[in-house]
């Protein structure tokens, strides 16, 4: 199967383009490379530097390429960023969307997989929280998510779309040769490797006042790997579940200072903390229900529990200890050589 995955030089993309390749199938790889890395794209994979923004390079990669479904992880995915320029987060997640899904419909292409968010939910009413829970989001993020599962509704119905949303909770984790490394990281446990690798002097807890046993806010945290599990079986299902949305979570939530913790434990290091305010934007506590995805499509997580993932992350930090920028590596010695 030949399968287009835009967003392929970010963190989810390139790890589920490497999964793909690895069961025998095309890639056709697309990222902008305004966040992702170029390093990150399977070799095997076809790259095209493309912005869904600009619909005659999508037209001439769906000319030029048969494809047969797309895995859709472009996105504007901070936040924070979004609570402060909201507009990046509409003009990304929703307009360019439609680009994609106008440039499918004309080259005959009707199967997406789309990555979606827990925080089309925003402050739930109950956890773990259930695919039926009402959808409020509280941050432009959540909403311009929610927004595209709903422009995606009206093309199933206008141009027989077929399509599953699989709402994530926090991934982490990685895999052997691919990891997390954004390049304004706001993630937890890429924060929490960076003090453990003296990249940071400590660790900023955002918020410790919130209605949570210990005070900071408490997510599900899912292994990178079994969210690419997840579209596989979403693919493979498509027909049946088509219009679907499903979460990707573990029925676990772990705070931010059980998180802290752990990490101290992992890597051996003492990771100093320091309390901040809250970040704009954060719900107190997201943790999935995932009976629907597990009853509908068998899905079973393998990797998500909190040392295995925090053991994973550490082993590719260590490895790339300056993710995928060996440049950083090596400006960050000569300014300590100066010192």
């Amino acid at each position: 199967m030949k399968v287009l995955v835009t967003g392929a030089a970010g963190y989810v993309g390139s790890i589920c383009a490497e999964m793909l390749v690895e069961r025998g199938h095309t890639v056709i790889a697309l990222d902008n490379l305004f966040e992702g890395h170029r390093q990150a794209v399977p070799k095997a994979a076809l790259f095209w530097e493309c912005d869904l923004g600009d619909r005659q390079e999508l037209d001439r990669i769906f000319r030029f390429h048969r494809v047969d479904a797309v895995m859709h992880f472009a996105a504007a995915s901070l936040v924070e960023k979004s609570v402060k320029k909201p507009s990046a987060s509409y003009m990304t997640n929703v307009a360019y969307g439609i680009n994609l899904l106008d440039a499918m419909a004309s080259h005959g292409v009707n199967g997406l997989v789309f990555s979606s968010t827990a925080a089309v939910y925003g402050e739930p009413d109950s956890v773990p929280i259930t695919e039926e829970h009402k959808t409020l989001p509280i941050n432009p993020y959540g909403r311009s998510k929610l927004l595209f599962e709903r422009v995606l509704e009206d093309y199933r119905a206008c141009t027989g779309l077929r399509y599953v949303s699989l709402r994530y909770f926090n991934t982490a984790g990685a895999s052997g040769e691919r990891g997390e490394d954004h390049r304004q990281e706001t993630h937890i446990i890429p924060l929490l490797l960076e003090v453990a690798l003296g990249q940071r002097n400590h660790f900023q807890v955002n918020g410790n006042d919130y209605q949570t046993p210990d005070g900071t806010c408490i997510r599900d945290y899912v292994h990178v790997l079994d969210i690419a599990e997840a579209h596989f079986l979403a693919l493979d299902h498509l027909d049946r579940v088509s219009g679907q949305a499903f979460n990707v979570g573990s029925d676990r939530g772990n705070s931010v200072i059980e998180v802290l913790e752990a990490a101290r434990r992992v890597t051996g290091k003492p990771i100093p903390a320091v309390a901040g305010p809250r970040r704009p934007g954060d719900p107190a506590i997201l943790v999935a229900s995932s009976e629907k995805i597990r009853r509908e499509l068998g899905w079973e997580p393998r990797f998500s529990n909190l040392v295995t993932i925090l053991e994973t992350a550490r082993a590719w930090n260590l490895k790339f200890p300056f993710g995928y920028d060996r440049n950083r590596g090596v400006s960050q010695k000569a300014e300590q050589a100066e010192r």
